[in-house]
């Protein structure tokens, strides 16, 4: 609780107490949409915060929580209202992950990458754009299409490589690892996982590199 603790007491708080009191006090009828706009701007990354802290939950003891999808929502709708493009992205690719990763569903969660994308790249966001392209490759692989599925992967290795997402680049070079071993490029693969392993060790990415050895056994069986 520690951490909690030390958070102190945000200046919306006041903020959204003074536009109270002039809309409640004052008669000033514009605060109220001020008030939503102030509102909406933090119920937004609070909701996306919570949903990924479910989905890290879900992908360490496989229990599906059906708030993460209702919490990447909300976020798009509000991201959408304050007319936040790139947070509007980051929220749609997460909406596609749920439906990816949580139940399966590389269909009906490729649209949400689509859009997501498209929407990150009008706004120069790379590592939103980094994520939809990767879980794209993702839907690309499983539908059978290894090339289109190599090119997304390294697509988003390459945005985060030149963004210094360096934990997001040795799991990118991981997936790229799994991909080559599928179709029987072994020496390809374990490259591939060599590089991971130096850029996880240089950025601390030690749950990456757990990934990185559970990857040479595979490959290696």
């Amino acid at each position: 609780m520690q951490d909690a603790q030390d958070v102190q007491r945000p200046d919306w708080v006041a903020h959204a107490g003074e536009l109270f009191e002039a809309a409640m006090f004052g008669g000033d009828a514009s605060a109220l949409d001020r008030s939503d706009d102030v509102l909406d701007a933090v119920e937004a990354p609070l909701s996306m915060a919570r949903g990924k802290l479910l989905h890290v939950r879900f992908l360490n003891d496989r229990e599906e929580n059906g708030r993460e999808l209702a919490l990447f929502e909300r976020a798009a709708e509000l991201y959408r209202r304050l007319g936040d493009a790139s947070g509007e992205a980051d929220a749609l690719f997460w909406i596609g992950c749920w439906h990816q990763v949580v139940k399966g569903d590389g269909v009906t969660g490729r649209p949400y990458f689509e859009q997501s994308y498209a929407l990150a790249e009008s706004v120069g966001d790379r590592k939103t754009m980094s994520y939809a392209i990767r879980h794209l490759g993702f839907a690309d692989k499983d539908a059978g299409d290894v090339d289109r599925a190599r090119q997304r992967l390294t697509e988003s290795v390459t945005l985060r490589r030149a963004i210094g997402f360096r934990p997001g680049e040795a799991a990118g070079l991981v997936a790229l690892a799994y991909l080559a071993a599928e179709t029987g490029n072994r020496s390809v693969a374990l490259h591939h996982l060599d590089e991971a392993q130096a850029v996880a060790e240089s950025c601390g990415a030690k749950a990456v590199t757990g990934w990185i050895e559970q990857a040479r056994t595979t490959v290696r069986a």
